[in-house]
Formats: C-alpha cells, structure tokens, sequence
C-alpha cells in the first residue's frame, strides 16, 4: 500500500505582510507554494460551492445504481448528479465538450476540464503571454482507464475486424490523456504530467506539482485527480475483492471508523486545485486561500490491497510531511483521514494517527468524508485536498456521516455526524 501526506495552513490577508510563521524546525525552502484556485465535481454536486455546503450539512452524495448493476451484490455508488431535481447544481457535460468529442474523450477527462475551469476561474488565472503560458503547468492523476469502452472495443475487434475498432482507443484509455487535453484546451507548456497510483494519484499528482514550483520548474500548477470508474465491471470487480458495502441503503452505506463498517462505496469525480509560488500570486492580486508547508509519502511493503494492521505506513508518510514542512505535532489541528469504511484499513489509519499525536491525540479533530461521497480513487485525495483548503479557510470541521459507534482500537477526537467549529484555540494547520 501507498501512503502520502501534504499539509496545509492558512494565510491570513492582507497577503503584501506575510510572516513565515515560527517553528522549532527550520525551513530551507526558498519558493512558498499557495492554493489560489479550486474546483470539484463530485457526488455531492458539480461545483465547489454546492460540494462544500452540502458536505458541511451532514448530506450524502450516494445512491442506487440501476439494473445494469444487478446480480452485483454492491448496488450503490457515489454519482455524479446530472438531475436537476435531484442536486441543485447538477452536471452538464455538453457545457464543456461536443457529442462528437466524447467519442475521443473519456467521461474522466470531461469531469477534469469541467474541475480545471472552475478553478482557473476562482484564481482568476487565465494566461495568454508566451511567458506565462511557459510558466504554468499541468499534473492531473487518473487511477483506471474507462473499462467498458475498453470491452466494448475489444468486443468489435474479436467480433467483426481490425476496421471496426475505433481510431480513438489508444487516446481514450491512456490515463495522461487529462492532464494532455487541459494543457491544450488552456495553451499551458509548462510540465505536463500524470501518475496513477490507486488511491494516492490525486494526492501525488498535488505533491509533484508542489515539487515542481518549488524547485523554479513552474509558477503555477493545475493539479489534482479525475475519475470515472462507476461501470459495471469496475464495481463488479470490487465486489470480487469483497471490499465493497452490500448495504441497502445508500446513505448509511460509508461509515469510516464505525462498528458496522463493512467495505467502501465506489464513486466518480474530479477536483482541481491551482497551486501558484507565492510572490507569482502575490504579484497579480491573488486570493490565496491557504499554503502548502510540506509533503510525505512512503509505502509500508506489505500487501497488495491491505494496509499493515500497525499502521506503519501511514505513519511513516504524516512523519514524512511533519518533516518536510518543518512543524511539530502540536502545530496541526485537524486531520482529514483516507479511511474508507474498511474493517482493516480504518483501524491500521487510526493507530498510525494515535501513534504520530501521543498524548495529544484527543486534543486533534479528525473527520473522514468518504462517509458523505464515497471513495473517489484516484480523484479521492485530491477531493479530500480541497476539503482540508476550504475547512482551514472558513474554520469549519467537516463531519464523518454515519460515525455512531467509533470502533478502531484507538480513542481518537472524531468529528462524527454533524461538522464542528475550528476553535480559535486549536493550530490552523490541517493534515491530509
């Protein structure tokens, strides 16, 4: 299993005065990294705005699947809403590509472009130089490719020939292919980059882009992760592993660290942030809504799909980020957690979180918001990023829907069913 850890701080205004706060750690990072845009489509709805407050008001993103998925013994999944009478903000996709161009672009692609407008909007970051076109960079993760379209071509290839299979396959299921649409569709030349990694892609495509700034390869990062794998065979593959709910109703379905945890709930979506060096924002009038102080990441070499019941890698990752950024344990107030409604997932994160914070632990708020929209996969650390951004900006704790009986081995400080005030007393730094 693959672990990774960014952390996040506020950055109180007016921008011109900021003080690098003080720390027992030093630092030897020349170039700050800020979030200056954010964008989403999640189950939740197709926007930051409507994700955020239907998050933050205990709502769930997940629903039943249709007779498609029937003889799957998991019949639910986190969808992107596209009914107007079902979400407030649903999903178009015609509003960003043609029906001709679905025949090339993946539905995952779409959800990125849809995320990236949306966030190059919010940073109000539109370049048109050469300069600035050259200075801005795309990294954007995809976990799997769209399966059914890969059975469907390949079906025509075995059935009826060599000429029946689409000339737009290999484009469509290689995963680099958002991160290569974007940077067209917006003139972007600076680093063009991808990584699919399971559960960690959306977290890792944010921690490379956050390395290229700081190391002068960019001024500015789209980042994040994009997902569209709510099929039949994907779910149905899931369900093999038994590592999906069976549960019959939708929204009580993701109960990450609950008693009754029974496995996680697939789900779609994309979310994007715009990372920018903080002079670069500075000079442009930017709204910066937090700073990245530090990354982490580690494997813990023990299985395929499980984590070690210790707890060792996830461990290792938060230390990891602690050290990179230059901060102690007591400087993070609140901790967004992968947990994934696993039996043995959430209980390995929980003890690594006891293990990292000591005594301290019951003083750290913890939530895990796959309670509300499922598991992304490779959009799900990404989603789970702007979550962390907008909770140390508004000072709000999201909840973890459907934590009535926590149960991992460990007394930790959850925020369970309904989202909790960031008290003035607790450090405005969040780790992810």
């Amino acid at each position: 299993m693959q672990f990774r850890q960014p952390i996040w701080r506020q950055l109180y205004h007016p921008v011109c005065n900021l003080p690098r706060r003080a720390s027992s750690k030093s630092r030897d990072k020349t170039r700050r990294v800020v979030v200056t845009g954010l964008g989403l489509v999640t189950p939740l709805g197709a926007d930051v705005k409507t994700s955020w407050s239907r998050l933050i008001q205990s709502q769930s993103g997940i629903v039943r699947l249709g007779k498609e998925f029937d003889g799957i013994p998991s019949r639910i999944a986190g969808r992107v809403p596209t009914d107007a009478s079902q979400n407030p903000v649903p999903f178009d996709v015609h509003k960003f590509v043609s029906k001709s161009e679905l025949r090339s672009i993946p539905m995952a692609t779409v959800y990125a472009m849809a995320a990236t407008k949306e966030a190059l909007d919010d940073a109000q970051w539109h370049p048109n130089a050469d300069t600035e076109c050259r200075s801005t960079g795309v990294a954007i993760g995809m976990a799997m490719s769209d399966l059914d379209y890969i059975i469907d071509c390949g079906t025509a290839f075995r059935d009826k020939g060599y000429s029946k299979l689409s000339p737009f396959f290999v484009p469509r299921i290689l995963t680099n292919m958002a991160s290569g649409h974007i940077s067209i569709q917006h003139k972007l030349r600076g680093p063009n980059h991808s990584v699919a990694t399971a559960c960690t892609t959306g977290l890792h495509a944010i921690g490379d882009a956050f390395s290229f700034i700081q190391r002068g390869y960019a001024d500015v990062m789209v980042c994040g992760g994009t997902e569209a794998s709510v099929s039949p065979i994907s779910v149905a593959a899931f369900a093999r592993m038994r590592a999906l709910s069976t549960a019959e109703d939708p929204a009580k379905a993701s109960r990450p660290f609950d008693k009754y945890r029974e496995g996680f709930v697939v789900s779609e979506g994309s979310a994007i942030l715009v990372l920018e060096e903080l002079e670069h924002a500075v000079a442009r009038g930017a709204n910066i809504h937090a700073e990245i102080l530090g990354y982490g990441l580690s494997g813990d070499g023990f299985h395929i799909t499980a984590s070690a019941s210790d707890g060792k890698g996830a461990y290792a990752s938060m230390q990891s980020a602690l050290k990179n950024a230059g901060i102690d344990v007591d400087e993070v107030g609140y901790v967004n957690a992968h947990a994934t409604s696993t039996p043995i997932g959430d209980a390995a994160e929980a003890v690594a979180i006891h293990r990292l914070f000591g005594g301290s632990s019951r003083s750290v708020a913890v939530s895990a918001t796959k309670g509300s929209t499922g598991h992304l996969l490779g959009a799900a650390g990404a989603m789970e990023s702007v979550f962390v951004v907008l909770a140390v900006r508004d000072a709000i704790i999201p909840p973890t829907l459907n934590l009535e009986h926590p149960d991992v081995g460990v007394n930790l400080n959850f925020v369970a069913l309904k989202s909790r005030a960031w008290e003035p007393r607790m450090p405005l730094g969040g780790l992810l």
